[in-house]
């Protein structure tokens, strides 16, 4: 293992840009390791604030939407404009190999190689929904190396995309036309979610359908109650093979930050998610010390065989632990 830096060689290497320190502070803060959660909350609090200064966005969307594919060609058009962007793609792991496929850099030949993109692969480990718990420190940490648009590419679609519409400020949601009936076909959380849905693939034989995907989805919208953010959500479509309707994505993008800032909802916005992210590490914080006390260790295995054989209740055994 490469030896760790100090928090100072961590904290400027990171403000300086420099990859290599970004990727070993992120590998930090990934770390379960009490020594280097210790190292990496020290190197956070030196960099935050200089993070917060990027517009953060959720993409999610249904298997085969081409997730990837769309984040290379509307990254490609950012980095065109003169834009620093990172990628955190989090890679679902296996529940029975813990294994993980980690391909999305080689899914995105041209951003990953472009100077001023950065891409994260990370396993998902045991995180509901594909968003790791060090996700956001990530997020801080890319912030800080001067990255003024962060994507969170997450595993599919489920009850858990919360987390990561949580810790960003505009979530947008891919979906394909023609693949059965659209608006049976996701969960209608999600869709409550979404400040905009792209219909990808939107090019040749495919584009009439997109078309008219997109008026479903758009009047299925107008269904729903408005936002606390006052934003009515936009449905485009869009192709990352030929380009086309890419750049809009982006326009509504900004319009929603646009709009957003200038009624003071974009700013309590973040703070209700760093209020949220307290609890949360609280939380997570408690299981951990929960789980490491020896005495629990000593019980749990008996209590956890009483609950398999049924002659004791899940809540029983709870309250038992939980009053060691």
């Amino acid at each position: 293992m490469a030896k760790r830096f100090s928090v100072d060689q961590y904290a400027d290497g990171i403000l300086a840009g420099n990859r290599m320190v970004l990727s070993r502070a992120i590998t930090l803060v990934e770390s379960t390791l009490p020594s280097d959660q210790h190292l990496a909350q020290q190197v956070l609090d030196r960099v935050l604030p200089h993070a917060g200064r990027s517009v953060r966005v959720g993409i999610t969307g249904v298997p085969g939407v081409g997730k990837s594919t769309f984040i290379e060609a509307l990254g490609l058009q950012l980095l065109g404009q003169g834009k620093r962007l990172a990628v955190l793609a989090v890679d679902p792991t296996s529940q029975r190999s813990g294994g993980s496929i980690l391909g999305d850099k080689t899914r995105m030949n041209q951003l990953a190689a472009h100077e001023r993109a950065y891409i994260r692969p990370s396993p998902a480990g045991r995180s509901l929904g594909g968003v790791t718990r060090s996700t956001r420190e990530a997020m801080i940490l890319c912030e800080a190396a001067g990255h003024d648009v962060i994507f969170i590419e997450t595993v599919g679609v489920g009850q858990s995309e919360t987390a990561v519409h949580g810790m960003v400020d505009f979530f947008l949601l891919l979906m394909l036309a023609g693949a059965g009936d659209e608006l049976q076909g996701i969960k209608k959380g999600i869709m409550e979610m979404a400040d905009a849905v792209t219909i990808t693939k939107a090019d040749g034989q495919n584009e009439t359908a997109a078309k008219l995907a997109r008026r479903e989805y758009q009047n299925a919208l107008h269904l729903f109650p408005l936002a606390p953010s006052g934003w009515s959500p936009k449905v485009t479509v869009s192709s990352a093979l030929t380009g086309k309707g890419v750049p809009e994505v982006w326009q509504v993008v900004e319009e929603y930050v646009e709009q957003t800032q200038a009624s003071g909802y974009f700013q309590r916005r973040r703070q209700e998610q760093n209020l949220h992210w307290l609890y949360e590490a609280i939380r997570q914080g408690l299981e951990e010390q929960f789980y490491a006390k020896p005495s629990v260790q000593a019980e749990l295995p008996g209590l956890r065989q009483q609950v398999l054989q049924g002659s004791k209740s899940a809540f029983g055994a709870a309250a038992e632990l939980l009053g060691l």
